[in-house]
């Protein structure tokens, strides 16, 4: 009787201590919540005394100017950057009313003003407002990557990025919001919630960037910056019609340790060198894409993170009009995409052979291998236990609860699915979204051989790539955007974006279409790999997207972002000239 006693004051005490967990965690994200709003509200009032001062701004005339146009405008004064601030301040408040996509307003961004309006020397980003994603760190605010436990943990200084982009006269005013650990495309998280897409509240604008997506998408956001590790630039950029670019990683650097706090604990960096992490920016032409390269790229970043090889941006590469040796492909074998994504490669190559480029068919090598021998085996190599080790409290978003239960199951019984699942064709798709994790490093020798394969691999593409002499690459991009709640069903459906983590090469998008009436009606006839559960569920994610925008992807080899940033461009002209 006394050990049944004993037994069950122990059951109760430690219900009563999960649940005194449960409470505290609770009462922490509606804390953070309050601090959001009354961040918001304060800068309402900021912005509200700004138009009761200067009420004749032409806001609609100030929105509208393109990147390029509004530095020139700045630089020459007949802009102010208070006039600027203020006015995307204002748009943003009502595209995060809509779509919730900001994390946070930083106020310091009035103190940034002061300051540039004091300098002589005017950057190449003087007075533009810039966002910034989530885990990005700015001193005195936090990188929380949806993650409950990084909620107490304040940024004590700012990023490299971050200084480089205020050495260069940018005025950082908000934080994005992104997916609970960065390692999803639906882009919601139990603190902050769902982000909708701007262009269709029933969608979502990606992830892990979308908060970014959204808000330049919506225009309360001229210029963004990102990262990416399996897409997270470039799906946003596809679901919201915007341009993205993932650099070669090691070009751009500096996030500093936010990321390193964040995603390293959450299982995303156990491999970095072997699948690194880009930053990049967002934005909506090429150009602005080029000139945020181009003012990164500078002594100040060279200087702040030594470990960014000093090579400043090759305007003579970006500006050249020679022709260009273009491979494409419109399917890489492995996750056929809707007839829309495919239609636009199409078109884009007929347009790119008109002007007078030379277009090659070209075949990406063993996708699946790619996907699933060695993507996701660098993210978990040690069966997932570093990702769950971030969901404090157990508090999961629905958006990852698949792959965090199967992280959970034991081994044996994850070895046991994958044989039985190997063998079924069908169940390929569903052996990638939520088996994979089976595929682990058992010792430190497997580890090396894991990252050998890498470097065999891109040595074997690259190869293939110089064979037939080619320049850039010309390929699909994951869309149209997504209804909420698919992304997580669909995993595997980014392999035209995983690839390119894989191998390190400079990959954007650039927005060439929208979605049509007759891509609808062809959309019901897809049968996609076999017409089985996922083909089926890719079918009703991307279904009633008429208007919704559709890209294509802009590859080139390592350390030829220059190049990559010129074919964008190309491919940007020409569409918008169709």
């Amino acid at each position: 009787a006394a050990l049944l006693a004993l037994l069950g004051g122990s059951v109760a005490a430690l219900g009563l201590w999960k649940w005194l967990g449960k409470k505290r965690i609770q009462k922490k994200i509606e804390e953070v919540r309050r601090t959001r709003d009354e961040g918001l509200k304060k800068m309402a009032k900021a912005v509200q005394q700004f138009r009761e001062q200067v009420p004749s701004v032409q806001r609609d005339a100030i929105l509208s100017l393109p990147l390029l146009e509004l530095t020139a405008r700045l630089q020459e004064g007949s802009l102010s950057p208070r006039t600027v601030l203020y006015t995307y301040l204002e748009k943003a408040l009502e595209v995060t009313q809509q779509t919730n996509c900001l994390r946070h307003f930083i106020p310091e961004c009035e103190e940034q003003l002061q300051e540039i309006e004091r300098r002589k020397e005017k950057g190449l980003l003087y007075g533009i407002p810039v966002s910034i994603k989530d885990h990005i760190g700015h001193k005195g605010h936090l990188a929380t990557c949806g993650l409950m436990q990084y909620l107490d943990t304040v940024m004590e200084e700012d990023s490299v990025l971050v200084k480089v982009l205020k050495k260069q006269g940018a005025i950082p005013f908000a934080m994005t919001n992104v997916p609970q650990s960065l390692f999803s495309y639906e882009c919601s998280n139990p603190i902050f919630g769902q982000t909708l897409n701007p262009l269709d509240p029933q969608r979502g604008p990606g992830g892990s960037s979308g908060g970014e997506g959204a808000l330049i998408a919506g225009g309360g956001s001229i210029l963004g910056m990102g990262s990416d590790m399996g897409g997270s630039i470039r799906l946003p950029s596809s679901f919201c019609g915007l341009c993205g670019l993932k650099p070669t990683a090691e070009r751009l650097r500096g996030v500093g340790w936010s990321l390193a706090h964040s995603s390293a604990q959450c299982g995303c960096l156990l491999l970095s060198h072997a699948v690194p992490c880009a930053m990049g920016p967002m934005a909506r032409d090429v150009d602005s894409l080029a000139l945020c390269m181009k003012a990164l790229l500078c002594q100040e970043m060279f200087q702040l993170d030594p470990s960014v090889p000093p090579i400043p941006f090759n305007e003579e590469v970006y500006s050249s009009s020679s022709p260009l040796r273009v491979g494409y492909y419109d399917t890489d074998g492995y996750f056929p995409l809707p007839p829309c994504m495919r239609r636009a490669v199409k078109e884009t190559r007929h347009a790119l052979q008109a002007a007078g480029h030379q277009l090659v068919p070209f075949s990406p090598p063993r996708i699946p291998y790619v996907m699933n021998e060695l993507f996701m085996k660098t993210f978990f190599a040690d069966g997932g236990r570093a990702f769950l080790d971030v969901f404090t409290g157990n508090i999961v978003d629905p958006g990852l609860k698949s792959q965090v239960n199967t992280c959970k199951m034991p081994r044996l019984v994850k070895k046991l699915l994958a044989l039985l699942l190997k063998p079924l064709k069908f169940l390929l798709l569903l052996q990638l979204k939520d088996i994979t994790m089976i595929s682990t490093c058992r010792s430190v020798q497997e580890m090396w051989d894991h990252q050998h394969q890498i470097q065999v691999y891109r040595s074997q593409f690259i190869s293939q790539w110089q064979e037939l002499q080619l320049d850039v690459v010309l390929c699909p991009i994951l869309g149209p955007a997504f209804t909420t709640g698919y992304p997580k069903k669909l995993l595997g459906a980014i392999s035209s974006t995983m690839l390119y983590n894989t191998l390190n090469f400079p990959a954007g998008v650039v927005p060439v279409s929208t979605v049509t009436e007759a891509d609808e009606e062809e959309l019901k006839l897809y049968k996609g790999c076999c017409d089985d559960p996922w083909d089926r569920t890719l079918k009703q994610a991307v279904s009633g997207a008429v208007g919704m925008p559709v890209a294509v992807q802009c590859v080139a080899l390592p350390w030829q972002d220059e190049l990559c940033l010129r074919f964008m461009k190309e491919v940007e002209t020409l569409s918008r000239g169709r």
